[in-house]
């Protein structure tokens, strides 16, 4: 039956409609005669319309308000008196003859708003009659709508007398609340029972007159004369007795929520304690949170308007009684689930960074009450609650831009323990981001110890799970972070950044094999950073003793670069092994250079340092001596083995800072290293690059032209190898490459000078090729090529004379 009923609503509601626009036709055509009793009779025909008890809310409303429309053409025919020939007063009283109640409350209603305007009767006495009255409606959809119409007609008619108004708005207020009252039994809030669709139809119908109460609220914000002492002292009180005595959670709800949206912003500010000691006598499932951190917003709006008003909010302690009446609100409802708690603390918190930015207490206050809460309690798993927290520690970072201002909060670090290990990321890349886009460069230890305290969810395992169970480009993804954020730590005062890089050292050392082939690098290089530093600062270094002395970071850096061996990445350790063998080569340098030019006493501590100098060579030797142990042991890949030996060549050529002996040592390993390669045109290359360890083209640099001439040999031999097993695996000799290879070290060292490389060696070495180019039967373009523009090249320095030119004419092309 009820199914049934809601199905006709619309035809229920257009035949209203149309009882409605066929008896205002004849209402207008009385109007038009001023016949005062056809108006009144057509009138009430009309109104008799919304007796209806068939319709919800919704259609209720659009029957109002067609209704509506027309009592509004009637209240102008009622103010012209020549027109009906009757007084306002005889007219309120003819109006009483109507027969049924609702279209006599209306008509009523209507009058009445003129009598009141007309100041014929006092106010006061006609209002507080019009509320008794309508008191007979019991209806609660017709009574709410029918109080609706009241206030709307009598709002702009009241005195602005306020001695003559005060009953007027106590009664309006209470008319209003009453209404409010009705709410409840008008929409069956407790115990909705039967069919699912009819469940679904009534919490409908409640949220539809939810919004007629709230215009009833609005409507009493909009009556002149309710100034601050009369909202603070009579309204407000009233208003939140209904409120708390309602025991209804929706309309609870929904009135704090209309009293917030419809009163100044100044009201709220000033009544602030009577507001707040509602909220813990509201029902414990009343959705408080929101309605608190509406508050707070429109405060926070209401601060950021003008920087006048915050002397305002300092007077009325605005915070001290949020905060309080947060705490008292958490602990009256003790069944809140705790994402409501956070959810609180996060409007408290964005109200006093809007408020008092400068309060870095208050905002340590914030946190420090969340943790409170969550302390005890196991960590975050609901998805809500940790999206909450992730605000909450958000905050700070976007509001000043700056993570080292809330490192300076104790409490922060407190709020991320509670949070699960992947919500713990998720705020640690929140953290790294905010530094990387505000360029903040974080400048001491102790502030690096606190911030990679709140990152060691990046940093390390904190749950135990392996990380190979990690999705791979997210985890690239977040060590990647930590690695950029490595370089943002500096500070110019070198003991200070030593301390910074052992803090750093320290928390990635515990991160695992993964994950320090990603931190380690940065951290290596931030160190040898900190050298050049050292190396830079000449004759401002004053006392005897330098605290971060270089020898002490190579020691840190050996250390450290030596647990990447353990963490499966030789190939990287042995990069960075030689990146510190390089560096420290170049401080040698540096100190040598330093004690040969320093002669005032101004620089009489790096002298002192260059005359120790040798303490640094054994650090850059073992640091090819682990390069080399890792070639041996840990690189097995014959790629990698050629890329390896490539580079601890490059980089022991540019060192012309070891004795005889610890050079000599190298060389020969390194030679021996070429030699042994698996691939012949690897061996041959890596053999004739050896040369150059032999010929270092400085002042100071070592020229040994027989060892250069001994490597090219050995190349030319093993060139020779490679072709004679291309013959036997193919049937035929490979390309000349190789040889033209070598034929390009030899005229760079002519062209060098060195004594061992003559223009016969070439000579002989350019009829070799021709003859190997005779000899092939499938000729190689690329190879003949190459050759070709090296015997081009040695044309064009024959022919563009001088001393290069007489060096080149022993040579023909």
């Amino acid at each position: 039956m009820i199914t049934s009923g809601f199905e006709d609503e619309d035809k229920w509601l257009a035949e209203g409609i149309a009882g409605i626009q066929q008896n205002a036709f004849y209402m207008h055509r009385a109007l038009d005669a001023n016949n005062l009793r056809e108006a009144l009779k057509y009138s009430s025909q009309l109104l008799s319309e919304l007796r209806t008890s068939r319709l919800s809310p919704h259609k209720y409303f659009e029957l109002y308000m067609r209704a509506f429309d027309e009592l509004r053409k009637l209240e102008m025919f009622f103010k012209e008196q020549d027109r009906h020939g009757c007084s306002v007063a005889d007219l309120y009283e003819l109006v009483q003859h109507a027969g049924n109640i609702l279209p006599r409350l209306y008509l009523l209603c209507t009058v009445g708003s003129v009598y009141i305007k007309s100041k014929d009767a006092p106010a006061k006495d006609v209002l507080k009659d019009l509320v008794e009255m309508c008191r007979g409606v019991q209806h609660p959809i017709r009574g709410l709508f029918l109080r609706s119409y009241l206030a709307q007609v009598s709002r702009d008619k009241l005195p602005d007398i306020v001695s003559e108004c005060e009953g007027c708005y106590s009664d309006c207020d209470r008319f209003i609340l009453f209404g409010d009252a009705e709410l409840r039994p008008s929409i069956g809030l407790s115990g909705l029972q039967g069919p699912v669709r009819v469940i679904e139809k009534r919490n409908k119908e409640r949220n539809e007159l939810r919004d007629l109460v709230g215009k009833n609220l609005h409507v009493l914000s909009q009556i002149e004369g309710i100034d601050l002492e009369m909202y603070k002292d009579t309204v407000l009180p009233r208003i939140l007795e209904q409120v708390v005595n309602c025991k209804d959670e929706l309309a609870q709800y929904y009135l704090m929520d209309c009293i917030i949206q419809v009163f100044p912003d100044e009201y709220h500010l000033q009544t602030l304690e009577t507001l707040l000691g509602a909220c813990p006598q509201l029902q414990p499932t009343v959705d408080i949170k929101t309605v608190l951190s509406l508050l707070m917003e429109r405060l926070s709006n209401y601060a950021a308007s003008s920087p006048e008003l915050l002397p305002e909010f300092l007077q009325v302690e605005a915070f001290a009684k949020l905060s309080n009446a947060i705490g008292k609100v958490i602990e009256a409802q003790v069944d809140m689930p705790v994402v409501g708690a956070i959810t609180l603390y996060v409007s408290l918190l964005t109200f006093t960074l809007r408020v008092h930015p400068d309060r870095l207490d208050y905002v340590d206050q914030v946190l420090g009450a969340c943790v409170k809460k969550l302390s005890g309690k196991a960590k975050l798993e609901d998805t809500k609650a940790t999206k909450q927290v992730v605000a909450l520690l958000s905050a700070p970072l976007e509001k000043y831009n700056d993570i080292v201002t809330a490192l300076t909060l104790s409490n922060y670090p407190c709020v991320m323990d509670h949070l699960d290990d992947g919500t713990n990321k998720v705020m640690a890349m929140v953290i790294i981001q905010s530094i990387m886009t505000n360029n903040t460069c974080i400048s001491t230890a102790d502030k690096v110890e606190v911030l990679f305290e709140l990152i060691k969810g990046l940093i390390k395992d904190l749950d135990g799970t392996p990380v190979d169970e990690l999705d791979e480009e997210d985890f690239k993804e977040e060590q990647n972070s930590v690695a950029r954020l490595i370089h943002m730590l500096y500070n110019d005062d070198p003991e200070e950044m030593l301390k910074i890089i052992c803090t750093v050292r320290k928390h990635i050392m515990t991160g695992g094999p993964k994950r320090l082939p990603f931190t380690v690098p940065p951290l290596v290089f931030s160190a040898l950073k900190l050298i050049r530093r050292l190396q830079g600062q000449d004759g401002e270094v004053d006392g005897e003793e330098v605290p971060a002395t270089p020898k002490k970071i190579f020691q840190l850096l050996n250390q450290t670069v030596e647990a990447l061996s353990y963490a499966q990445s030789p190939e990287l350790a042995l990069r960075l092994y030689l990146q510190c063998a390089e560096v420290n080569g170049d401080y040698i340098s540096y100190l040598r250079n330093v004690g040969i030019r320093s002669n005032s006493s101004k620089t009489f501590t790096l002298r002192m340092m260059a005359a120790n100098d040798s303490d640094l060579e054994p650090v850059a030797y073992e640091c090819f001596t682990q390069a080399f142990l890792l070639y041996e042991e840990e690189i097995a890949d014959s790629k990698a083995q050629v890329t390896a030996i490539h580079l601890i060549i490059g980089t022991l050529q540019r060192m012309n800072v070891f004795g005889v002996e610890n050079r000599d040592t190298l060389t020969h390993k390194a030679t021996g290293y070429s030699a042994k390669l698996l691939k012949k045109p690897d061996q041959c290359r890596a053999v004739y690059a050896c040369s150059h360890l032999f010929w270092v083209d400085d002042q100071d640099g070592i020229k040994d032209g027989e060892r250069v001439l001994l490597c090219l040999k050995r190349s030319l031999r093993i060139a020779n190898a490679a072709q004679q097993m291309a013959n036997v695996a193919r049937g035929s000799s490979g390309p000349i490459t190789l040889f033209v290879e070598i034929l390009n070290k030899y005229l760079y060292f002519f062209e060098k000078g060195n004594p061992q490389i003559t223009g016969a060696a070439i000579q002989g070495l350019i009829e070799l090729i021709k003859n190997m180019q005779s000899d092939t039967t499938t000729p190689d373009r690329a190879s003949d090529a190459f050759f070709a523009s090296a015997l081009r090249y040695i044309q064009f320095q024959k022919e563009k004379g001088g001393a290069m030119g007489e060096l080149y004419n022993s040579i023909n092309v």
